[in-house]
């Protein structure tokens, strides 16, 4: 299994293959639609990472990939810009799931 990336910029792609990590550069919200569709035909994909930016984009195909399919695994990231998410997103998440405020 190997990963690969769906990046918005260069930097966060050519980061990503000093580690070993394949990859796209994308901008276009039909440009990642098409990305992803790709790399969920390829079966020696495990993990693809999408940078937090372009997941915004298409958040419905996230999602659909995440309750459809066993792989890839899909995982959001930030790129060399930091995080778009706010500091409580984890707690959010979390009371937003059981319903538990911490």
């Amino acid at each position: 299994m190997r990963m690969f990336l769906i990046s918005d910029n260069i930097d966060t792609l050519t980061g990503m293959r000093l580690a070993g990590v394949e990859g796209v550069v994308v901008h276009e919200k039909e440009e990642v639609q098409r990305a992803i569709d790709q790399v969920v035909l390829d079966r020696s994909v495990g993990i693809l990472l999408v940078t937090e930016k372009l997941g915004k984009l298409v958040p419905e195909k996230i999602t659909q990939i995440k309750l459809e399919y066993h792989l890839p695994l899909v995982v959001e990231i930030p790129d060399r810009h930091g995080t778009v998410r706010t500091a409580d997103s984890i707690t959010k998440y979390v009371r937003e799931a059981i319903g538990l405020k911490l």
